[in-house]
């Protein structure tokens, strides 16, 4: 039973935690082995540390610390066999028994004001072996000049933005949308948590079920939506409704200049379920949405720094997940040790935690054996969490570098438009600018052929829609009961029952008879 160990994270993941699993998930060993069950756990962990290394190399790093206990040196057929006797349902069992919030509420970075930040994101960049049964599962990536060379599979992660600590994981073929796993993972939501997430995640359907878990909203919306604005704020958001929730919608313009003189504005547009504009400034919600950007620091260090870009060693889809839960499980470890680590040190930030530090210093202690020889292992923090300590990063500075696409499908060089410096550089300057919703309609008729052929493509500026419009006529007379043909009269466009008929179903409009239409209570109140 000796290699059954896995260095100083062994603390975190006890013999008695792992025996109790095997024996949950029926994987215990049914007669006397050599390699017995809960070896093959911390084997197949300590491969997720060692992913360059053969099954060999591994067992000679589990066992270097223990040369007079354990004379054993098993083939790689028999611990090829081992992992297949134990599959993939015990590593899913211990990745959901460890995975959660890492931090408490009063860490420095975790939460804002009470809810704690977690974001949604998907990391599609996974490489498998292209072997049969792989493509079977995950079929061929399609390039711009042939078949890509490895297949690869997404994964989709609820992480933590303090600390990048997983609370849950999904993956499976990329051929599935990233809103389908974010599904799965939304019975983690509760009310004391605040989602943040990008453009992919802003479908009315995933916004109206998200909110449902309790969890508030921070979620910013492609440039394709038009709102209605429904009632314009002092800070210059406004409400509006998408599907079947009420949301506040900020519009905000930032202008970044780097050291090297490079210039770059964006249009950020933001929906939130936080409405009270006094307790929430729409300035701060804006530099808080820059927290979601963490989550692509916890798919860097578990793509590139723990699994060093190398491709999956399983050649069947029974052995990629038992792969990906061990990987998991072994990433929210180190996190797990990292947070220990700065938590002993009030005031620290979790994201001057090293990554790196926290893994070699995790390689070490395995191939020491630590928690089977030395006495010193009820430490506080360990020697994992002294390294850690002693190697923190400085504080975070901003910086910016030009956002490129580490597995291109093209062979031709980036567009010429590109303003962003190629280089990492300092941000000089930084400007927020709230654009105030309009407070009047736009007219839309012109007596120029080409502005008309202009609004026909769909280039209007904010708040030229119909539905904005009618809503500003309507909120004119709030009781009236109105009619689409009226409308089309007083705005002077084509009838409009179909729209207004749509509008009613998402909730702007009430419809109290045949064609006939007025504004919904809530909103009356709200204009």
């Amino acid at each position: 039973m000796a290699p059954g160990h896995l260095g100083e994270l062994t603390r975190y993941l006890p013999v008695e935690l792992v025996d109790a699993v095997l024996a949950e998930t029926r994987t215990v060993e049914r007669r006397l082995r050599c390699l017995p069950s809960r070896v093959g756990v911390y084997f197949v962990l300590a491969l997720t540390l060692f992913p360059s290394l053969g099954y060999s190399r591994v067992w000679d790093k589990l066992t270097a610390g223990l040369r007079s206990y354990v004379r054993l040196c098993p083939s790689e057929k028999a611990l090829r066999d081992l992992r297949r006797r134990l599959g993939p349902a015990p590593f899913k069992a211990l990745f959901e028994i460890v995975a959660g919030p890492l931090a408490q509420p009063t860490t420095a970075g975790v939460c804002y004001r009470r809810w704690r930040t977690v974001a949604f994101d998907g990391c599609s960049a996974v490489k498998v072996p292209d072997c049969e049964r792989n493509r079977a599962w995950l079929g061929r990536i399609q390039a711009r000049l042939g078949w890509a060379g490895y297949p690869m599979l997404r994964l989709m992660t609820l992480c933590e933005t303090g600390t990048r600590g997983v609370l849950g994981a999904a993956f499976g073929p990329i051929s599935q949308y990233e809103t389908g796993y974010a599904r799965q993972l939304l019975p983690l939501l509760d009310a004391t948590m605040l989602v943040l997430a990008d453009r992919g995640f802003d479908a009315d359907d995933f916004l109206a079920d998200t909110a449902a878990t309790g969890a508030q909203l921070l979620i910013r919306v492609t440039a394709r939506r038009r709102p209605a604005i429904l009632a314009a704020l002092p800070d210059g958001s406004y409400l509006t409704r998408l599907g079947r929730l009420k949301l506040r919608v900020i519009d905000a313009e930032i202008t970044m200049t780097a050291s090297s003189g490079e210039r770059v504005v964006e249009h950020y547009r933001i929906a939130t379920t936080l409405l009270d504009c006094r307790r929430d400034p729409a300035e701060t919600l804006v530099r808080l949405y820059h927290e979601r950007w963490e989550v692509e620091s916890a798919f860097y260090a578990l793509r590139h720094t723990l699994l060093r870009g190398t491709v999956l060693r399983s050649h069947d889809p029974i052995g990629l997940e038992q792969e990906l839960w061990a990987q998991l499980t072994v990433y929210q470890l180190l996190r797990t040790a990292m947070v220990d680590a700065v938590e002993s040190r009030p005031g620290s930030d979790p994201d001057r935690a090293s990554f790196t530090i926290a893994l070699e210093a995790a390689r070490d202690q395995l191939t020491l054996a630590a928690p089977a020889q030395d006495a010193a292992r009820d430490a506080l923090i360990g020697v994992v969490g002294t390294a850690i300590l002693a190697g923190l990063l400085p504080p975070r500075r901003r910086r910016t570098s030009a956002r490129a696409v580490k597995a291109g499908r093209t062979r031709y060089p980036v567009k010429p438009d590109e303003r962003r410096p190629r280089r990492s550089r300092p941000i000089t300057s930084l400007v927020l600018i709230v654009r105030p919703a309009p407070t009047s309609p736009p007219s839309t008729r012109s007596d120029d052929p080409v502005d008309r052929r202009k609004a026909v493509r769909g280039t209007r500026p904010m708040g030229a829609g119909h539905r904005n419009r009618v809503f500003h006529l309507m909120s004119r007379q709030p009781d009236r009961v109105w009619r689409p043909i009226e409308v089309a009269a007083h705005l002077d466009v084509p009838n409009i029952a179909t729209q207004m008929n749509q509008w009613a179903t998402e909730g702007v409009l009430r419809k109290v008879g045949y064609g006939k239409y007025t504004l919904a209570d809530e909103w009356k109140t709200a204009h």
